[in-house]
């Protein structure tokens, strides 16, 4: 027993070095401090569901329809569990390179600088992205990271939720019948429990950094599609860019944007047609909310706009903190003063210069105690 526990330790260390071995269920209950039957329960799919669901409004649609995204928040017990796999394994572990969210030293600005001084530029969306990472492709991240089928297993229906059943999820990819040797081991577990398979929620703290895993593969493809066409590539979660500084055309365009779309299929992805955006030399280019005009980002006049606003009425002696807190709707001059320091803390990542002059108006307002 002691052998197999020390080749098993190898296998992980092999893959990399920082990796924590984990053996069994028990064993992750133990190194997280949990109770080993709860996370039993969360592995099997027992009633009652472990995540709490709540709904935050998206900007209304171009036809002026609402929306809602749906964040599901796991309960105590398994958020432990989560934030423990999501710092000890998941944050030393490496993406591809050219996602650029969610791993330590990734910064907004170094993202969208990728793309400075473009001449076209192609923009995609996914749809319900991670909802879209299936719990079969979360296997398979911990798997490559070298843990063994059962505890891959695991720790993946730690990581994902059933959810209810959708029309999105009829096909055959939510009712896998495994035929693949590399996989075959993970239809044997999951049979218990029945043929559905889970998803990455959207809230959970591990999400991220496994989708980013999952997405190794169609990163790389992307990549070589983008090189093959004289074109640089970045995926920020679920926004994909592609550019060039060189000559391209409209015809080229479509045709990349085919292909592309293609790659995402074969992955389980549907693209979000409507936010497909190809922009020709001399129009405006944004890449993730910042402008990539120059030669480096820079924020965007309607963010300006907004934090000369909030100065403005801020400094004015008739009106100030309380009554401009209540005419943009917020509770209290307390969340106010801080959505302002977030946005403040955002600017100076973007341009400094004008983040300190900001901050500098900003530090003269006299606020109620």
């Amino acid at each position: 027993m002691i052998h197999t526990a020390l080749t098993t330790a190898d296998a992980i260390r092999s893959v990399n070095p920082a990796l924590p071995p984990v053996f069994t269920l028990g064993h992750l209950a133990s190194l997280t401090g949990s109770e080993y039957f709860q996370l039993r329960s969360v592995v099997r799919r027992d009633e009652p569901d472990p995540y709490r669901l709540f709904r935050i409004q998206k900007r209304p649609s171009f036809d002026g329809e609402r929306r809602f995204r749906v964040i599901t928040v796991p309960q105590p017990h398994l958020l432990r569990v989560q934030r423990w796999i999501t710092q000890a394994i998941l944050a030393k572990a490496l993406p591809h390179q050219a996602s650029v969210a969610f791993s330590k030293g990734n910064r907004l600005r170094d993202a969208a600088a990728v793309h400075c001084e473009s001449s076209w530029l192609i923009k995609l969306d996914v749809t319900n992205f991670f909802e879209s990472i299936s719990e079969i492709a979360v296997y398979r991240v911990f798997r490559s990271l070298g843990y063994q089928p059962l505890i891959s297993f695991e720790m993946t229906r730690l990581c994902t939720r059933l959810g209810g059943a959708s029309p999105r999820k009829r096909g055959e990819r939510w009712r896998v019948h495994l035929k693949s040797r590399e996989i075959k081991s993970y239809d044997v577990y999951r049979s218990f429990s029945g043929p559905r398979v889970g998803h990455l929620p959207q809230g959970a703290p591990t999400s991220p950094m496994l989708a980013n895993l999952a997405m190794r593969s169609f990163d790389a493809e992307l990549e070589r599609l983008a090189a093959d066409h004289g074109l640089r590539y970045t995926r920020y979660a679920d926004d994909l860019t592609l550019s060039t500084k060189g000559s391209f055309t409209r015809d080229e365009a479509a045709h990349v944007i085919g292909l592309a779309y293609d790659a995402m299929g074969r992955v389980g992805l549907s693209p979000n047609a409507t936010k497909t955006r190809v922009t020709p030399p001399g129009s405006r280019k944004v890449v993730l909310g910042l402008l990539v005009d120059g030669e480096e980002p820079r924020l965007p006049r309607k963010f300006k706009e907004t934090m000369r606003r909030h100065l403005h009425y801020l400094g004015r002696a008739d009106i100030g903190p309380v009554a401009h807190a209540r005419a943009r709707g917020f509770t209290s001059t307390i969340g106010l003063r801080h959505h302002i320091e977030g946005l403040l803390s955002f600017a100076k990542q973007i341009e400094p210069l004008y983040a300190a002059e900001c901050k500098r108006r900003f530090a003269s307002v006299d606020w109620p105690i």
